[in-house]
């Protein structure tokens, strides 16, 4: 199978899965292309309500296939940080499970998710200081975001790979799961997030990236949803709620 990124729905819940086995699942530009138009796809399906980033195998994904970086430095950074930033504005919830290595480009897109989820033993790393790149200033203000200044400078200055105990401290994991445990911790979690409200989530999700001018044009939103009212309706009657405003025309993009 030629490398790719495959897709699926169900629950609720897209999976999309960096697909390169033979390389460690590093990106290649084609498949760094398409990621941006997956996404808006996927944004745009009213059945997905969160979104799984996962590799292949054992592996999440080792950066960029160095071949094209020989090719056209330049050209891949830009792709790469497309990707990373289709992936941050995806306007639903976004978790990144991960095991194995997670370097490099891969590293861009975990941090570019919401949340991030790990097998014990997966590795982390952010290499460009072993290929003489400026790493995007785009990229490395998130992982500052994400980490701190200290450890976003230990990780950049010298390319070292972090296990999952020092990540989870350090702010760059949410959680880390014991060996086969992630599948399952990834299927609970990822019910959850698509059985609340996505008009809370494309608010909080807005206003945890700066977008605190938001603040009138949420309010809007939700006077114009029925969403809270099922909210403490279904509280009082002790039941699931069935919340049914959706990201969409009048989702966190829209003026």
């Amino acid at each position: 199978m030629e490398p790719q990124l495959l897709h699926g729905v169900a629950d609720g819940v897209a999976t999309v899965v960096i697909h390169h086995p033979a390389k460690r699942n590093a990106m290649t530009p084609e498949m760094w292309r398409a990621v941006p138009p997956l996404l808006d796809a996927l944004a745009a399906d009213p059945a997905v309500h969160a979104l799984v980033l996962t590799g292949e195998g054992g592996t999440f994904c080792a950066g960029a296939d160095i071949s094209t970086l020989r090719v056209s430095p330049d050209e891949a950074q830009g792709l790469a940080v497309r990707a990373e930033e289709a992936l941050a504005a995806f306007p639903k919830p976004t978790l990144a499970a991960v095991r194995g290595y997670c370097v490099g480009g891969g590293s861009q897109l975990a941090a570019a998710c919401d949340l991030r989820f790990a097998e014990e033993g997966s590795l982390f790393g952010v290499t460009p200081a072993k290929l003489g790149i400026v790493y995007p200033a785009s990229s490395t203000r998130r992982l500052v975001s994400l980490v701190g200044p200290a450890t976003a400078k230990y990780l950049l200055f010298s390319g070292e790979l972090i296990d999952t105990e020092r990540a989870l401290r350090t702010g760059l994991l949410d959680e880390v799961l014991p060996e086969g445990g992630l599948d399952k911790r990834v299927a609970e979690f990822t019910r959850v997030l698509a059985a609340r409200s996505q008009l809370t989530q494309a608010a909080a999700k807005e206003f945890a990236d700066g977008r605190t001018d938001r603040d009138a044009y949420w309010a809007g939103r939700a006077r114009g949803s029925d969403d809270t009212g099922e909210g403490v309706a279904a509280f009082l009657e002790r039941r699931q709620p069935r919340f049914t405003w959706t990201v969409g025309e009048t989702g966190p993009h829209s003026d």
